[in-house]
């Protein structure tokens, strides 16, 4: 009895030689293994380039549709400009600030929204200067917007045409 007890008392040892023990298949399976997890690393690579392209191509679509509707949009405006300094047909004149709110709404659809540029420090990123003149405002301040820029996004679709100031102008010291 003393035997039974003590073989029960006793924690089982492993078996070191069964778990040195490599058969074929084991040696088989472990490059299979990691073939399969490069093979799922890949796969998830190729969703996620693809999902990212699908999104790029629908945002460079949307800027080709949106960069033809600008000049449509500064045509507009321009009448509108037109209209007040000739002081023309209200009721025709609201006729078409009723479509171009239509444009600027769709535009909103596609995220463009307008840059306004008046009073901003000037930034070559956005602005486009095409004059420079003084003014009481200070240096490299937008005085006037002459055309709109827009923005699809984080990205610049078109620079807005700009005047900026040059400071106040300089008086010559007469002698």
């Amino acid at each position: 009895m003393n035997k039974k007890h003590r073989k029960e008392d006793a924690p089982e040892q492993p078996d070191i030689a069964a778990e040195q023990v490599v058969t074929p298949e084991v040696e088989a399976e472990e490059p299979l293994k990691n073939q399969m997890l490069r093979l799922q690393a890949d796969f998830d690579n190729f969703r996620k380039r693809t999902q990212r392209e699908r999104g790029e191509l629908f945002l460079f679509a949307n800027e080709a549709i949106c960069l033809e509707m600008l000049p449509v949009i500064d045509h507009f405006e321009m009448g509108f400009k037109s209209a007040e300094a000739h002081q023309t047909d209200c009721s025709v004149t609201e006729g078409f600030r009723m479509v171009y709110n239509q444009l600027l709404d769709v535009l909103k659809k596609f995220n463009v929204t307008a840059i306004d540029a008046v009073g901003e420090p000037f930034n070559p990123h956005r602005h486009e200067a095409i004059l420079h003149m003084p003014s009481d405002k200070p240096a490299e301040t937008v005085l006037e917007q002459v055309r709109r820029g827009y923005m699809l996004g984080d990205k610049l679709l078109r620079a807005a045409q700009v005047i900026i100031s040059s400071g106040p102008a300089e008086q010559k010291e007469s002698e």
